[in-house]
């Protein structure tokens, strides 16, 4: 069986939320190496780890959304859902559809906006959603959420 793809428009949503993020999470470390470089070994080696560092942060917000959209997918099978994520280290997540607890659709304003949501699938284990697959279309996780419900049923286990 193949691995069912996020939407085309989920490489968009990647790439928006690496831009919201980037000011937040990659520049300070930045500022903050080339500053500690630039102090310790002149301004000529400050200047070079920055670009270094710059450059590094580009490629990651530049090729890694891709690669991220590229490598997530989901199977639904018999009596379990599958989701693979991964850009550094490909993780596959086995969840059995009789441990299901309750199916989550999520949307926020980026989501929204690209007419996706995500689908958020919760078990027993206490440790909050142990399966969410991002950026599908609207419908298609709608219907991966009816599809989840219909399987597992509500049966009182």
């Amino acid at each position: 069986m193949d691995w069912t793809r996020l939407s085309p428009k989920a490489r968009t949503l990647f790439y928006v939320q690496a831009a919201l993020s980037l000011p937040f999470t990659r520049l300070p470390f930045v500022f903050g190496v080339t500053a500690a470089v630039g102090w310790s070994s002149g301004w000529q080696a400050g200047l070079i780890a920055g670009g270094v560092l710059i450059a590094l942060v580009l490629v990651e917000l530049v090729w890694y959304p891709t690669l991220a959209w590229e490598r997530w997918g989901y199977q639904l099978r018999e009596g379990e859902l599958l989701v693979r994520r991964g850009v550094w280290v490909t993780r596959v997540t086995a969840i059995p559809l009789g441990r299901v607890q309750h199916v989550d659709l999520r949307q926020g304003p980026v989501e929204r906006w690209l007419n996706l949501s995500g689908v958020a699938v919760s078990t027993a284990s206490g440790l909050g959603a142990d399966g969410v697959i991002p950026g599908l279309e609207l419908e298609d996780a709608v219907a991966l959420r009816d599809r989840l419900v219909a399987v597992r049923g509500d049966a009182g286990l």
